[in-house]
């Protein structure tokens, strides 16, 4: 008995889970043969468009390794019946970490004093200008879903005050919340943005918002890069309108643009909130329960409500 045939666009990690999945299925990465694949799987970055569905009449499942569905064309994929699951909650504390990492290695200058001490400086004795501490901040979270929830847990074990921004207020919840961004961003000190991807939130942080943020403040982005607007992030670091800033994702991944390359006190990362270990594995076993449970006819454990 062959095996069910699958269309991967994306590499599993670890390795030992992605083979798994080449000894249950057979695994095809040629779209130009896979016409007769019921499953595709690919990540949120990738996605599939209307075009590459177009080209795979069978598909019934695409399995995204991840939380982002952006590059998905959910209306196409809502017009064909075709379902589409994601891995969330497995994936939450390594990113919500990361956003941790990211405003700590801001406010505290980490960073900048490690090129600090490669390019010789502090031999020469020089010295670094002084960070500001994180933990005595207000945090913010602008989008409250399962990744801001586990920041404020995280930043709410450490002491520190948590506001948050929703479409609307959630009871039983012990953070204050804020009706919209603008609110959120005069009333705290660090910007978490870990609100969805999508034209819906394209922009939503503006050059209104990050003057509101203030010039003792730091916005932090684990979301998506198109979530803050680049051009304004940009101007605002290197006007001093606020302090700082620490960016995971990008509007044109891997292209960073050089106003960010060039702004004061903006810590880069390459994309990486959920590569840990621990979560990719999660994330990929995920992935192979969905496409297992759709193979053997039971419901998906992690369906995407494409509304």
């Amino acid at each position: 008995m062959s095996l069910p045939r699958i269309l991967s666009l994306a590499k599993l990690e670890p390795q030992d889970v992605a083979d798994r999945l080449t000894t249950t299925y057979q695994v095809i990465r040629d779209i130009a043969a896979a016409t007769d694949v019921e499953v595709v799987l690919t990540t949120g970055g990738l996605g599939l468009s209307a075009k590459q569905m177009a080209a795979l009449p069978a598909l019934r499942l695409i399995a995204v390794n991840g939380v982002g569905v952006d590059a998905v064309d959910l209306p196409e994929a809502r017009r064909r019946g075709i379902a589409v699951t994601t891995t969330p909650d497995v994936l939450s504390l390594a990113v919500a970490e990361m956003a941790l990492g990211l405003a700590l290695a801001a406010g505290r200058r980490i960073a900048e004093g490690d090129r600090f001490i490669r390019s010789g400086a502090w031999a020469d004795k020089n010295k670094l200008p002084l960070g500001m501490s994180v933990l005595e901040r207000r945090a913010g979270i602008l989008g409250y879903g399962r990744i801001g929830r586990k920041l404020a847990d995280l930043l709410r074990g450490m002491g520190m005050e948590v506001l948050y921004t929703a479409r609307s207020e959630k009871p039983g919840v012990p953070d204050s919340y804020r009706p919209d961004p603008l609110s959120l961003a005069r009333d705290c000190d660090l910007l978490f943005v870990t609100a969805a991807g999508g034209a819906e939130n394209r922009g939503l942080v503006d050059a209104e918002i990050l003057t509101a943020l203030g010039p003792r403040g730091v916005v932090v982005n684990v979301a998506r890069g198109p979530v803050v607007e680049t051009a304004a992030l940009a101007h605002a670091l290197q006007s001093g309108q606020i302090a700082g800033a620490g960016l995971d994702v990008f509007d044109d991944e891997p292209n960073v643009p050089p106003s960010l390359l060039e702004a004061p006190n903006c810590v880069l990362a390459p994309h990486i909130g959920s590569a840990t270990t621990e979560a990719r594995r999660a994330m990929a076993q995920l992935v192979l329960d969905n496409i297992d449970a759709y193979f053997a006819g039971r419901p998906l454990p992690t369906p995407y409500e494409q509304g």
